[in-house]
């Protein structure tokens, strides 16, 4: 294999080229797949390669839509962009289901965002204490030009502290603020104010006397809180779908929930089940799902023990089922204004400003949970999911429009099973 200096500098179809030959055994019918992904409009393949580096082609993933999820009265129409069977057939459920009792409910408890200055601090900590106690308003003048914008839109710094950090590593310390960011994500605007103080704040100590280590954004936003639930009285839960009687169905349903609560084995499946709602919206809409699931899992972890999210009541003979998670969501700059599919999210979304979207997200999360929980308690989870995964199945083995209609009415009724599927087609071919 030759080696190839200065890849980044060659076009997309030298770089596909050059992957195609040496990792892809020169295969043209490859190479032809990775250029049938790219968009027939010049201008969006252009702006979707200036997203990452050394893009070759595009990755397409579905995009589907939840309609009627009512919240706080308002009918919406969701977007969600996922790979996983039968996610979007579960939360359009849980949506008809719930809009019928009252839809779900959601608001904002709070929307602090935060960066550190992570500094190592060598001298008298009363010294460090002072310098910072005295110059702390006149730090924050040298950052007024960076915040005129944001402070014109309501937001801006909120406050700044000196964190003593030495218990856990000698002579670590940070300067830590809190920001409110208004309706963009705000890792940029965060960034460069931190940048800038942690330059300014160097300048009033001796050359070796302070080190300053890194300036960042925090993904960690437990003061960025959202909280939406359903209710309903017990004999409201009555549904032919249930099979079951719904005090005994909410009995079911709340023990599985706290089961969530005491097992981490149960705890990680449960939290993932509401994050393929929120990350589906989040793609959708342009939004950072990385930095939100890696959040989440840590407010999860944070009493010391990883557990479920979920809360549930049934006192008073009350079905009540809540969800509080972080999130930091923007609905300006970034990929939210750029890629025309994030932004044609938005709008179906009403334009939403950053605390509704918050709502959104949480409440399909809660919506993706309540159907999961709801399957597992009563048919359980293969019933519905191996018939929406039958369909993968079927495409794996090339069926014909015949095929997968003989094959859908033979399984009606029967165990769905890669080995079943491929005997029942007469296929040879191999699970890869």
């Amino acid at each position: 294999m030759k080696e190839l200096c200065g890849f980044s500098k060659l076009s997309k179809l030298e770089k596909l080229n050059f992957v195609v030959d040496e990792y892809l055994n020169a295969s043209e019918h490859v190479k032809q797949d990775f250029l049938s992904c790219a968009y027939e409009n010049e201008k969006f393949q252009r702006i979707h390669e200036q997203f990452s580096e050394n893009t070759i082609s595009n990755f397409h993933l579905p995009y589907g839509v939840v309609p009627h999820l009512l919240m706080n009265g308002v009918d919406y129409c969701v977007p969600m962009v996922i790979e996983e069977s039968s996610v979007v057939a579960a939360c359009s459920r849980s949506a008809k289901f719930w809009k019928r009792r009252g839809g779900f409910h959601a608001e904002v408890i709070s929307k602090i965002k935060t960066g550190q200055v992570h500094f190592y601090y060598s001298g008298p900590v009363k010294k460090l204490k002072k310098i910072f106690n005295e110059n702390k308003a006149i730090l924050l003048t040298h950052v007024r030009e960076i915040n005129c914008n944001m402070s014109k839109r309501g937001g801006g710094i909120l406050d700044i502290a000196l964190i003593d950090k030495t218990q856990d590593e000698p002579n670590y310390y940070q300067l830590s603020l809190n920001f409110n960011t208004c309706d963009a994500q705000g890792a940029n605007y965060i960034n460069t104010n931190l940048e800038t103080l942690a330059f300014e704040f160097k300048k009033l100590f001796s050359d070796n006397e302070l080190e300053i280590i890194f300036s960042i954004v925090s993904n960690y936003t437990p003061d960025s809180l959202v909280r939406c639930y359903v209710t309903c009285s017990l004999s409201e839960l009555h549904d032919d779908q249930i099979e079951m009687p719904p005090e005994l169905f909410a009995t079911r349903f709340k023990k599985a929930v706290r089961i969530s609560q005491v097992d981490i084995t149960r705890a990680v499946t449960h939290n993932k089940g509401i994050m393929n709602g929120v990350d589906a919206v989040a793609i959708a809409t342009g939004n950072d799902f990385r930095s939100i699931e890696a959040c989440v899992h840590a407010f999860a972890s944070k009493e010391g023990t990883y557990r479920g999210l979920t809360n549930i009541s049934l006192e008073n003979n009350k079905f009540y089922y809540e969800l509080i998670i972080p999130l930091s969501v923007g609905t300006v700059g970034g990929l939210t204004n750029l890629h025309p599919l994030a932004s044609n999210s938005l709008n179906m979304l009403k334009k939403p400003h950053a605390e509704d979207l918050m709502k959104i997200m949480a409440c399909v999360g809660l919506a993706q949970n309540f159907a999961a929980i709801r399957s597992l308690v009563t048919s359980g989870i293969q019933k519905g999911h191996m018939k929406m995964h039958l369909i993968n199945i079927l495409n794996y083995f090339e069926a014909s429009e015949k095929e997968k209609e003989q094959t859908f009415l033979f399984f009606k009724d029967k165990r769905v099973s890669f080995n079943e599927v491929r005997s029942f087609l007469g296929r040879d071919k191999q699970l890869q």
